[in-house]
C-alpha cells in the first residue's frame, strides 16, 4: 500500500516532536486505521512526558502498543479512535476504538480494535479506555442498589467512575475534589460534589482516584464502619503514610487496589478484555461524558499542547487530539 503516516513521539522529558512512519503492509488479519480523534489523559500522559515515571515502573507504565522506553524517545498514548481503512468487510469504513499512541495512521491486528457502537459520537469515544478503568473499578468494588458512594478525586478516572455509577438506582453519589471548579463537572454527571471538608461520612464504599496522602487519609475517614475504599491511585515510587492506629482498626475498614491491567477477579472467567471495553464504549451512549473532554487541538500542535498540559495550563482532564481528513 505505501502508506506514510506521522507520530508524537517524546524525544526527551519535555520534548515532543511529530515524526514521519513508514507503515508496514497490513498482513493476513491486519487492519489500517486511519485516526480522526485521539486523547490525552492528562494525569499519566504528562507524567510521561515529564520523564516521571520511576525506573523501577518502566514495564507496568508500558503501553500496548508503546515504541521505544522511558524516559525517550518514546511514542507513548491509549486513548485512539480511527476509521478502518482496509481490513475485513464487517470493519471496513467503521470507527473503531484502539489503545493505540497518537499518529496519523497505524496497523494493528485486527482483534485490538473495538467497533464504536451506532450512537456513540467518535470524539467522545476517546474516553473509552478511561471508562473501561472505571467498569473494572465496579467490578472489583461490587457496589449495591441504594449505597452510599463518595468518590474522592475529580481526575479522569474519578469523574470516569462517578459518571457510571450515576446510573446504578438508588445510589447516592458524591463527587470530592480540592477544586471548587470540578462541582460543574458532578452536575453534569448527574452526581452531587463537595470539597473535602464538606464531604458526607458514613459511606458504604469510597473510590479513591486523587492520587494524594490527603485524598487518601480523607477516603478513609468517610467510610461508615465495615466500608471499603477502592484505590485506583498511582503513586509510583512515593510513600503514602495512613492513620492505621485511630479509626481504621476499630471500625473494620478496608483499602483495595483495582488496576486495569487484569480483568476483575470477579468477572474475570467470565469476561474478556474486549468485551469489558466493549461495554465501556456502550455506556459512553450517555451525553453526559461529554463533560470530561475539556479542550482540544490539531494533531499539529501536540507537541506544544502536551508542553501546556504538562505545566497545567489549562487545567484539563480529557484534552483531545483533532486529525486531519487526509
Amino acid at each position: 500500500m505505501g502508506l506514510d503516516a506521522r507520530a508524537f513521539w517524546i524525544r526527551s522529558p519535555g520534548e515532543g516532536e511529530i515524526r514521519p512512519v513508514e507503515l508496514p503492509e497490513p498482513g493476513p488479519g491486519e487492519v489500517v486505521v486511519r485516526t480522526v480523534f485521539s486523547g490525552v489523559s492528562r494525569g499519566t500522559e504528562t507524567l510521561v512526558f515529564r520523564g516521571g515515571v520511576p525506573e523501577n515502573q518502566y514495564a507496568v507504565m508500558r503501553a500496548p502498543f508503546q515504541d521505544g522506553a522511558f524516559p525517550g524517545p518514546v511514542k507513548y498514548g491509549y486513548l485512539n479512535v480511527g476509521v478502518v481503512e482496509h481490513g475485513p468487510p464487517e470493519l471496513a469504513g467503521r470507527h473503531v476504538f484502539c489503545l493505540y499512541p497518537h499518529q496519523t495512521r497505524y496497523v494493528v491486528p485486527e482483534g485490538a480494535v473495538v467497533p464504536v457502537p451506532d450512537g456513540v459520537p467518535p470524539e467522545r469515544a476517546v474516553l473509552a479506555g478511561t471508562v473501561e478503568t472505571a467498569v473494572n473499578a465496579l467490578w472489583d468494588a461490587a457496589p449495591l442498589v441504594g449505597d452510599r458512594i463518595a468518590v474522592v478525586g475529580a481526575g479522569m478516572v474519578g469523574c470516569s467512575v462517578a459518571g457510571v455509577l450515576a446510573g446504578l438506582p438508588g445510589c447516592d453519589v458524591q463527587l470530592v475534589d480540592v477544586d471548587p471548579a470540578r462541582a460543574e463537572t458532578a452536575r453534569a454527571l448527574g452526581v452531587r460534589f463537595a470539597l473535602p471538608g464538606d464531604a458526607d461520612g458514613g459511606r458504604d464504599l469510597v473510590f479513591h482516584a486523587s492520587a494524594t496522602e490527603d485524598g487518601l487519609v480523607r477516603s478513609l475517614e468517610l467510610l461508615a464502619p465495615e466500608g471499603e475504599v477502592i484505590e485506583l491511585s498511582w503513586y509510583g515510587d512515593r510513600k503514602v503514610s495512613l492513620p492505621l492506629g485511630e479509626f481504621f482498626h476499630s471500625r473494620r475498614l478496608a483499602v483495595r487496589a483495582s488496576q486495569v491491567g487484569m480483568v476483575a477477579p470477579a468477572r474475570r472467567s467470565r469476561r474478556s478484555f474486549g468485551d469489558r471495553l466493549a461495554l465501556a464504549l456502550r455506556l459512553l451512549a450517555a451525553p453526559a461524558f461529554d463533560a470530561l473532554i475539556t479542550g482540544n487541538s490539531p494533531f499539529d500542535e501536540l507537541p506544544h499542547a502536551m508542553a501546556r498540559l504538562a505545566r497545567g495550563e489549562p487545567p484539563a482532564l480529557c484534552h483531545r487530539i483533532d486529525y486531519p481528513a487526509d
